[in-house]
């Protein structure tokens, strides 16, 4: 999958819109500056972008049962989280002050101290779910030094700022490419954590079930979970009933075996939170694609 970037007029144009509305937020007080971008990420932004269309179509590709008004209410919501989330990611200091108060939990947490203490690897695994750089923020509050594996954006303008944001959570960030996977690396070798997505499409990963549906996915954190001996912990923040903050919780390691059980069990983890508050997932990126993976996975292999 090719992660080129595009600098076209169109690119910049919609960079502009997209650092005006941010600045914009960003001139209001956190505590309404959150509820504000939802707002119209899901009543203007949202239904004009198409975003609102493609959660209601991945609803029904996952849940084709699923009634009507409830799969709207979803997507609604859906709309709601991902506005938040943006703003959020845009706002390092106030997420980070409000992150204090959230004490993780969860098994996964002691295993984490162990392994810092013991100068091992940790990756810690999780997707697009309430927001998962508060997860991050959590620990970066209480000492942690988390890296990040991330794709770059299509749009190149808007890059250059979206990865500003994740940096200013704390702990070296790398796209992905044979120079950031080595630094990367790196950051884990010297016995750092790491984060990375488990939910997104990668055209030549392994067809594995999420949600109950055959889903491309990357075997490379249980690959290198075993190459370096790195804990493999599923985390995650779950967007609480007040909109602004956040129970964080760390589940306990996947046990290193086969590196597809291993993924399994990732996409498993992510698939129990997701049928729980499918309300605080990101229903509206493609991480199926039907009639491309039907092409791809069937073409013939060489012995």
């Amino acid at each position: 999958m090719s992660n080129a970037q595009s600098f076209t007029p169109r690119d910049w144009l919609t960079d502009r819109a997209a650092r005006g509305l941010i600045g914009l937020a960003r001139t209001m007080p956190y505590r309404w500056r959150v509820p504000m971008m939802g707002w119209l990420m899901r009543r203007v932004v949202g239904p004009a972008t198409g975003a609102r269309g493609r959660a209601l179509a991945n609803l029904a590709h996952i849940w084709p049962d699923m009634p009507d008004d409830r799969a709207a209410r979803i997507a609604t919501a859906v709309l709601d989280n991902t506005g938040r989330t943006l703003i959020e990611n845009y706002s390092t200091a106030g997420l980070l002050a409000r992150a204090k108060s959230w004490e993780p939990s969860g098994p996964g947490l002691a295993a984490l101290a162990d392994a810092r203490a013991a100068g091992r690897p940790v990756l810690l695994i999780t997707g697009h779910f309430g927001n998962y750089e508060a997860a991050r923020a959590a620990l970066t509050v209480r000492g942690y030094s988390i890296g990040g594996l991330y794709r770059p954006m299509n749009n190149g303008y808007f890059n250059q700022h979206y990865v500003t944001t994740m940096e200013g959570f704390g702990g070296p960030v790398f796209p992905r490419g044979p120079k950031g996977v080595g630094g990367f690396v790196k950051h884990l070798r010297s016995g750092g954590q790491g984060v990375l997505l488990i939910d997104q499409y990668f055209a030549a990963g392994e067809l594995l079930d999420y949600l109950g549906q055959p889903a491309p996915t990357s075997l490379s954190a249980a690959e290198m979970a075993l190459k370096y001996d790195a804990l493999l912990i599923p985390f995650y923040a779950r967007r609480k009933e007040n909109g602004l903050d956040f129970d964080v919780t760390l589940e306990a390691p996947v046990a290193h075996g086969d590196t597809r059980a291993m993924t399994q069990a990732l996409n498993d983890s992510l698939s129990a939170r997701v049928r729980e508050t499918p309300e605080q997932w990101f229903w509206v990126h493609r991480r199926w694609k039907p009639g491309r993976q039907a092409r791809y996975f069937s073409k013939p292999t060489d012995d």
